[in-house]
């Protein structure tokens, strides 16, 4: 089944240094833009990430310092793939924790100013977990029937994590299910929203989910001390933590969050 689509989706996939969202840095982007008439656009680049790559990562995605040194810098390539994602909604195989925030630290870095809020993210992985709960290689041979060639390329994941995808929403075409909690949920169905919405743990306010929304839809904090804590409320009654949060190693998109929130406090 193809995607019904409003506006084009980008199904993409990093290879990275590490797994630290602060961190670690990008080294290669693969992705695929399809269109609302269900034309393609793909394509895989190379980043320099101007800083060694760890070994342990160089054995599971295969590229080594020496691919990427004559390779463009992110901040050389970060107009290209912004254009490219304008205007589209995005999708990955564990993108909501990990591509998403990673690429909006990225951006911040090089004072590339992208409005992650305008998109809708659709997370294959979390579709996958809350029906079957598999990795990408199994997703691809459960939902597939194929064995994945190439597996941690960011070309070959992401070909496969759009072709899972389209196969999801065949498979559980009108299926109601109970989620971990015996909550029932509404079926999977072919409408971008909806998978958004279904794909989501949480009602997320930054990328890192250290910021939620609650039941009333307030901003409170998702850890530590002041975990359910409306966030307005923890800078009223300790000042010092939001200058905590800035001076630690939180994701630089959480910091500009709270202060979106703390300038917004500010202005009542």
């Amino acid at each position: 089944m193809e995607l019904n689509l409003k506006k084009p989706v980008v199904i993409f996939d990093l290879e990275t240094t590490g797994i630290d969202v602060v961190n670690d840095r990008i080294v290669e982007i693969a992705y695929i833009k399809v269109f609302p008439d269900g034309t393609e656009e793909e394509k895989t680049q190379r980043i320099n990430p101007d800083m060694p790559i760890p070994e342990q990562s160089s054995k599971i995605h295969g590229i080594y310092d020496d691919d990427v040194k004559d390779m463009p810098k992110f901040k050389d390539y970060a107009k290209n793939i912004s254009k490219v994602l304008e205007g589209s909604d995005l999708g990955g195989f564990n993108s909501n924790k990990f591509d998403i925030p990673l690429l909006a630290e990225e951006f911040l870095r090089v004072d590339v100013d992208f409005d992650f809020k305008k998109r809708r993210f659709i997370d294959v992985q979390v579709i996958f977990h809350k029906m079957e709960r598999r990795t990408l290689i199994a997703a691809y041979k459960f939902y597939c029937g194929k064995d994945l060639v190439g597996a941690h390329g960011a070309a070959a994941d992401t070909r496969a994590t759009y072709e899972v995808l389209k196969a999801q929403i065949d498979r559980y075409k009108g299926v109601d299910f109970e989620d971990m909690d015996g909550k029932k949920t509404q079926p999977i169905i072919n409408d971008i929203e909806a998978l958004s919405e279904f794909s989501s743990h949480k009602k997320n306010v930054d990328f890192a989910g250290r910021i939620v929304l609650n039941d009333k839809g307030v901003e409170v904090f998702n850890f530590g001390k002041y975990k359910d804590t409306p966030v307005e409320k923890v800078f009223e009654k300790d000042p010092g933590y939001y200058g905590w949060m800035l001076k630690s190693e939180f994701p630089l998109y959480t910091k500009k969050i709270l202060t979106q929130i703390k300038l917004r406090a500010m202005q009542k």
